[in-house]
């Protein structure tokens, strides 16, 4: 079965789509909510980019990670270009809307080192290239660019959108 926006799902019943909703985060979800999702725009971070190289990282079956692949295609995130190497073998490139799922990615793997670590460590790092040296956290800034502590974010309805009641 595949959502509205082409993600495909195993379950005998189709998932409600989120591809209309007002909010960002469901209309994201959409898109890149599988964890095969996430963890091929992880590999493509990382420098995958041919078939082989998803398949031995993720250890998915082929018809999984092919329809994994054109799902992302379709929304956008990744394209499918010729090998560089003039070989016979299309490659998998992050677009420029699938590079910009950097911050949310870093956070991802972030939070997870803090918060579900495993016993050996991390298995990745996410260093600033030029230095080599690992990034800073991830953290929301005021305009001005001060870090803010989490007790000073929330997250409201815009003006314009409908109330949701809680009770």
């Amino acid at each position: 079965m595949t959502s509205a926006a082409g993600i495909g799902y195993a379950s005998a019943m189709k998932p409600k789509s989120f591809s209309d909703m007002r909010c960002s985060i469901a209309r994201t979800l959409e898109l890149v909510g599988s964890w095969w999702a996430l963890l091929i725009i992880r590999d493509a971070m990382m420098g995958a980019r041919r078939f082989k190289h998803f398949e031995k990282s993720l250890g998915i079956s082929k018809n999984t990670l092919t329809s994994r692949l054109n799902d992302l295609i379709d929304a956008g995130i990744l394209d499918r270009v010729a090998g560089s190497d003039g070989s016979a073998f299309d490659e998998y490139v992050l677009t420029e809307q699938g590079r910009e799922l950097a911050p949310v990615m870093i956070a991802l793997s972030q939070w997870g080192d803090k918060w579900v670590p495993h016993a050996k460590g991390s298995s990745t790092e996410i260093i600033d290239v030029r230095s080599g040296k690992p990034l800073s956290q991830i953290w929301p800034r005021a305009l001005d660019g001060e870090k803010l502590p989490l007790r000073q974010i929330s997250m409201r309805r815009a003006d314009d959108a409908p109330p949701l009641k809680w009770d």
